[in-house]
């Protein structure tokens, strides 16, 4: 074999392996350049620039880089929270039963999905569920002890937004928000008085800033006659 039939063949290996070294690398940062989708949200942590351990991405797309960057999802799927029949005592005297539920969801609201970056990533939907309905919970007891028992018998629509108000400000903390609210039934009792209940279709709402005039008639009120539904949609 003659030395110049050498040099050719060389150089074809030498190419065949800078075009398979090329398509590789290629492939490798195809890989890293990650689009997100409508219904996720693209959380972007390790070396990240700013004050924050992580970077949010809601549609669009961005390049992972390798090594020094990883990411995970967050789901948007809406959560729906049913909280039940819950009963609170303002006093001894007094007993305030609620019956709702709830739909939340992980906000895209810029300050607020990296909140749910930095408290819920990793979680599953069961989690978060279970930690809406503590934070709902607790919030219904301290809006009612609030507000109190009279309070509420005269002006139910309080109760309402005063909670949808004082959730999604807890919420927001934890990067959630309220898709809907829905107060279904609303029962004052009072000591030596006969309770005072407040029954609402599911099927009906009314805007989170309604009021009624409170019943003056009699003492013992159905307030659930000619009264919409409290059923909010909040953002």
């Amino acid at each position: 074999m003659s030395p110049l039939s050498v040099v050719p063949n060389s150089i074809l290996i030498l190419f065949v392996s800078m075009f398979i070294l090329f398509m590789g690398t290629l492939v490798f940062f195809l890989q890293c350049f990650k689009r997100c989708p409508s219904d996720r949200i693209l959380v972007v942590y390790g070396k990240i620039r700013g004050v924050r351990s992580s970077t949010c991405i809601h549609g669009g797309a961005c390049f992972v880089w390798p090594v020094i960057q990883s990411y995970q999802w967050l789901d948007l799927t809406p959560i729906p929270v049913d909280l039940g029949e819950k009963e609170f005592y303002p006093t001894q005297k007094h007993r305030v039963k609620i019956v709702s539920k709830l739909i939340t969801g992980i906000s895209t609201e810029t300050g607020i999905m990296e909140n749910a970056a930095e408290r819920l990533l990793g979680l599953c939907l069961v989690a978060v569920r279970d930690l809406a309905f503590g934070i709902s919970e607790g919030c219904m007891r301290s809006v009612v002890k609030e507000l109190g028992a009279e309070a509420i018998k005269s002006d139910p629509d309080s109760l309402v937004d005063l909670l949808g108000e004082r959730l999604n400000s807890v919420f927001k903390d934890v990067g959630l928000k309220i898709i809907n609210l829905d107060i279904q039934k609303i029962e004052v009792n009072l000591f030596g008085v006969s309770p005072s209940v407040l029954d609402i279709p599911a099927e009906t709402s009314i805007s989170p800033h309604s009021y009624d005039a409170p019943p003056t008639k009699e003492e013992s009120t159905d307030f659930s006659k000619g009264k919409p539904s409290s059923s909010h949609q909040l953002s």
